[in-house]
Order: structure tokens, then C-alpha cells, then sequence
């Protein structure tokens, strides 16, 4: 598939605190993130509660260091009455050469629950909750 394919769902600059021992950006930061872009593509499908239920085949190919931008982009490879599997490649931009490098993917299911956390259709009628828990829609 194209990088075309896929829509940006996420930006971020990594910091110091990111990062372990060795410079490197901790493997859990970039799941974190992985975790939020998916999060954005299962949005796009209905505005609900959506919660992680697998994170298949995470591939570190290359180290993420402080100060690079890295950008995740997301497309929807499959989805289901109350489920979407979103598949996220990340990239990292280098600072010392601008150059772009892929260095990690993942595939990550979503499913839409309700304020009970139970699955629900994701084309039912809105279920998001504003700041103070009463239900949008």
C-alpha cells in the first residue's frame, strides 16, 4: 500500500524525557503513540469511546532519537460491526540530514464501546461524552 493511503493522525517532537539510557526514544513512548493515532482513525469511523483491544505486529526497524519530529499516519485495513483494525507506520525525520526514515508500524484493533464499556455499533448514533460525562449527541 502507498504511503498516499494513509492520513496523518499525529506529530510530535520527542524530548529528553523520552528517551532512555542510550539517546534512544523508549519503544513504549512510540506504542503510546501508536496507540493515540489509532485512536484517531477509529474516531473517524463514529464519534464513540473506542479502547485498545490488540496490538499486533509492532516492528522497531529503527531507533527514534531526541529532538526528531515523528509523524504517524494511519489507514484502515479492516473493520467490522463494532471493531476496526487501523495499520500505523511511523516515521521519524532526522535532525542532522532532514532525512525521513520509517521506523516502526503496527496493527491496532479498536472497538467502539458505550458508557458502560460494552461493544457497541460503530454507525450507531454519537456516544462520545464531554468533560463533565453527560452524553454528546
Amino acid at each position: 500500500m502507498a504511503d498516499a493511503d494513509y492520513r496523518l493522525a499525529l506529530r510530535v517532537m520527542t524530548m529528553p524525557r523520552d528517551t532512555n539510557h542510550s539517546g534512544t526514544v523508549f519503544g513504549g513512548v512510540i506504542m503510546s503513540m501508536i496507540d493515540q493515532a489509532a485512536y484517531v482513525q477509529a474516531r473517524s469511523h463514529g464519534l464513540h469511546r473506542w479502547v485498545t483491544v490488540a496490538m499486533e505486529k509492532i516492528e522497531f526497524h529503527a531507533p527514534v532519537f531526541t529532538g526528531e519530529l515523528v509523524t504517524l499516519r494511519t489507514r484502515t485495513v479492516r473493520s467490522g460491526r463494532t471493531s476496526v483494525t487501523v495499520h500505523v507506520v511511523v516515521d521519524a525525520e532526522r535532525v542532522a540530514t532532514g532525512d525521513v526514515a520509517r521506523v516502526t508500524e503496527a496493527t491496532v484493533t479498536m472497538v467502539s464501546v458505550d458508557a458502560s464499556r460494552r461493544p457497541i455499533p460503530f454507525d450507531s448514533p454519537v456516544t462520545l461524552t464531554d468533560l463533565t460525562g453527560s452524553e454528546r449527541g
